[in-house]
């Protein structure tokens, strides 16, 4: 059996509190308040009693010690109206900004005095999270507000465009900012978010002017620097827009020879334009038919490279960091101007494209994004010649070289208006995205705001996480084939006209890129599943940059166990009934937005487990072979949480080898060549238990049941027992899950153990195992007690 691949990956502090002389810190703590109010009746003095009448309470600012974390949880106190509104790290220093009511502003000085002079029955001074946790309290100054990037945190006197957070979902909070920024001469967007305790709005304004408004108002929770919109970059002209290409090319730093690339199998890419040139070299250019030229004649392969090696360039261009390249971008060139491929052809042109890449890097890990489809969807989920061909690369069947391929989900026909969501659910996902190893890539939005002039009094079609109006689904396949996409990622919005009759593309609503000819114009905006599929892909390689022992089936499962849905995303499946409807949800939107920091660390308060395994799922005409991991949870720790809610995740992933004859998809002539599944020990089972269960089902062929004694799992293993990515979370106690020590991984039948006679059955199964738990911040490390543990997995014969 293979050597068992493990890493526990982890970020944030590595102890739980520092040593701490109690006297000293709960006076100096003490004194950093009496500071703090001082300055408060300092500043007060300067502003009129009129103007003070505006504020009801006051912000703190509380920081820890470099490398340890604070007790957030003990600083957002809803009975006393004390609220966390913010934090953010700094040099390895985590900052709270807390809102304290006028009412309150004793707290913290009983937390201290409390500290200082009681103990608790076991001899530790009261309040010993809190008060240890804290290394210095302040009055918050604006910094403590801002929690994006420092980098673009504005200068003395400069004006911008900041995205205000309000405290609270009341527009009575709205109305007294409007009616603070007016007299303070700041101007305020004329439309607001709204989400869950929290109203958003623009305002433009110096960092001067908002200092002051902080001083007199309540109401502001987080400041942002407003996303600048495309159409700003679009409008400029040439000349302007190359000055700020040449400000981006100087802080580029090119990747190292052994990174990872990102192959765009597109239209071909220019690798002349001066943002690609850096991380593209004239050998990874290729065609599938040489006398074809790799140069790029449409665009879309540019632009794709563009978004793959940057994300949107907006956001890039007005930053002033250094950009240091992690991954390389390759390119094969499948669709060439004025000519077609026959489309029953489309796979084996795939396929003699990316061979000619792996010819010329044969050892590079490589994601391969395909940010093009056909332009219908007649298949509804069966597998196509191309799709199966994707399959077949994915899984190595012909040369055991397994690969990472992403594919978009296409594109609705036409324009989207009010119904766009209608349109989303009715136009299925084009061929190939019914691939099933392959990840499937589907857009989202958060762009709603309008710059044009010409679209005045248009809004945006979708909303701020919706689904982008391009986006298609698999809503209208039968249920037995995959949950398709299983990601969306930023593929831009649609503006909607006055009268809702019509939508069209706004630039500011769209992504900013490379443009194909650079000597004529350096940007130009895209969007739709094209964008979302090269951004996914972006992300994929920036995890192989990080972690280059990984699998192509590992990078897959972390994608989909580090997304997560938006809140409109998550609304919608908390208000489902059923698993269909549940499962319509997940075949329009997957499992929501890859999240980076989550695929790359896992933090202080979350722990995650990757496993690389192999097992050979058949003896000839029978099962043979399951695995049992022990999971190193660390019992007591979580014993001790209690009642605590936590989450647990488990993602499976492996490829498959197709068998795309339409012959009924049934026994012999099953579509996959084996299944794998996942089973979690329950807090009433013990490993025997569990093993008795799992070779049941195996008996039973897979055909798993909804076990109604083990509650809490979201989808549960008939819903999650679709494809070959199989992804499930589970919420329940901290104590319910110490007692959860074991995961099976077991087969279920395919065409390899129904068609023994091809011999396919002798080959081993690869898999990865992603698993992870995620507790409130309640100061307990999850972490070392995990460190200091072995694994352990056991082949267990079925």
């Amino acid at each position: 059996m293979a050597e068992q691949y493990t890493s526990p990956q982890r970020g944030g502090g590595t102890a739980l509190l520092p040593p701490i002389d109690r006297g000293k810190h709960g006076a100096a703590l003490k004194r950093q308040l009496d500071r703090a109010w001082n300055e408060l009746r300092a500043r007060d003095a300067q502003h009129s009693a009129v103007a003070l009448e505006a504020r009801q309470g006051v912000y703190l600012e509380f920081s820890s010690a470099p490398g340890f974390e604070l007790a957030l949880h003990s600083l957002d106190v809803m009975r006393a109206g004390i609220e966390l509104v913010a934090t953010r790290t700094r040099a390895d220093v985590t900052h709270a900004t807390v809102y304290v009511p006028n009412g309150q502003l004793g707290y913290f000085e009983e937390k201290i005095e409390e500290y200082l002079t009681q103990s608790t029955p076991k001899g530790n001074p009261k309040n010993k999270p809190l008060i240890e946790s804290i290394a210095e309290i302040r009055l918050a100054v604006l910094e403590g507000f801002w929690t994006d990037d420092p980098a673009l945190f504005p200068p003395a006197g400069k004006t911008i465009w900041w995205e205000v957070w309000l405290r609270g979902d009341d527009e009575a909070g709205l109305v007294r900012f409007r009616e603070q920024a007016q007299k303070a001469g700041i101007t305020a967007g004329d439309k607001h978010l709204m989400f869950p305790d929290r109203l958003v709005v623009l305002a433009c304004a110096t960092r001067e002017q908002m200092t002051g408004s902080i001083e007199l108002l309540d109401v502001i929770a987080e400041l942002r620097l407003a996303k600048e919109v495309p159409a700003a970059f679009t409008r400029m002209i040439p000349a302007d827009q190359n000055e700020w290409a040449k400000d981006l090319e100087g802080r580029i730093s090119e990747p190292s020879p052994e990174a990872p690339a990102l192959c765009i199998v597109d239209t071909g890419v220019n690798a002349g334009h001066p943002l690609l040139e850096p991380a593209t070299s004239e050998r990874d250019l290729h065609a599938c038919d040489p006398t074809w030229g790799v140069h790029d004649d449409q665009g879309h392969g540019t632009e794709m490279a563009g978004i793959a090696l940057y994300g949107d360039l907006t956001e890039v261009l007005l930053s002033s960091s250094p950009m240091v390249l992690t991954h390389r971008i390759e390119s094969v060139k499948i669709l060439r101007k004025g000519a077609a491929n026959p489309p029953e052809l489309y796979g084996a042109i795939t396929a003699e494209g990316v061979a000619r890449a792996e010819v010329e890097a044969p050892h590079r890990n490589r994601a391969i994004s395909m940010a093009i489809a056909t332009t219908e969807f007649r298949d509804r989920g069966q597998p196509s010649s191309w799709s199966a061909e994707i399959d077949k690369l994915c899984s190595g069947m012909d040369d055991d070289f397994r690969r990472l391929f992403l594919v978009s989900a296409g594109n609705v026909d036409d324009g989207a208006g009010l119904n766009f969501r209608a349109r989303n659910e009715t136009d299925g996902i084009h061929d190939p995205g019914q691939s099933w190893n392959a990840v499937t890539v589907g857009a989202y939005t958060e762009r709603t705001r309008i710059v044009e002039p010409i679209f005045d009094g248009w809004r945006p079609v979708a909303r701020p996480g919706e689904l982008s109006p391009s986006s298609t689904t698999s809503c209208i396949w039968q249920p037995q084939w995959p949950l398709k996409p299983e990601i969306v990622m930023e593929g831009g919005n649609m503006a909607l006209s006055p009268d809702g009759s019509k939508a069209d593309f706004a630039d500011s609503l769209s992504l900013l890129t490379t443009y194909f000819l650079p000597y004529v114009k350096p940007f130009v905006v895209t969007g739709d599943t094209s964008a979302a599929t090269a951004g996914a892909a972006r992300v994929a390689a920036t995890i192989w940059a990080r972690y280059p022992s990984f699998w192509p089936e590992t990078i897959r499962a972390l994608l989909v166990h580090a997304a997560e849905w938006t809140h409109p995303m998550r609304a919608e499946i908390d208000a489902t009934r059923s698993s269909a409807e549940l499962a319509h949800l997940l075949r329009c939107f997957g499992f929501g937005v890859p999240n980076l920091e989550r695929a790359l660390w896992s933090a202080g308060n979350a722990l995650t487990l990757v496993v690389q395994e192999e097992l050979r799922p058949f003896e000839r005409d029978k099962s043979n072979e399951m695995h049992l991991h022990t999971l190193p949870w660390p019992a007591e720790a979580l014993r001790g949480l209690g009642d605590v809610e936590v989450e647990l995740r488990v993602t499976l992933s492996y490829f498959i080898e197709p068998n795309p004859a339409r012959r009924g998809w049934r026994r012999r002539h099953r579509y996959a060549s084996h299944g794998l599944r996942f089973a979690v020990q329950k807090p009433t089972e013990t490993r025997g238990d569990l093993r008795k269960r799992v070779n049941k089902l195996a008996r039973e062929e897979g055909d798993e049941e909804i076990d109604a004694s083990d509650r809490g799992w979201l989808l549960g293993p008939s819903l999650r027992g679709k494809g070959s990515l199989h992804h499930d979370r589970w919420v329940g106690t901290a104590a319910d899950l110490a007692n959860r020590e074991s995961i099976a991984i077991f087969p279920v039948v395919g065409w390899w153990r129904e068609r023994h006679q091809l011999d396919r059955w002798k080959r081993a199964a690869r898999y990865a195992l992603v698993v992870s738990i995620r507790t409130p911040e309640t100061g307990v490390d999850i972490y070392e007690p995990v460190a200091s543990r072995v694994k352990t997995t056991t082949a267990v014969p079925t």
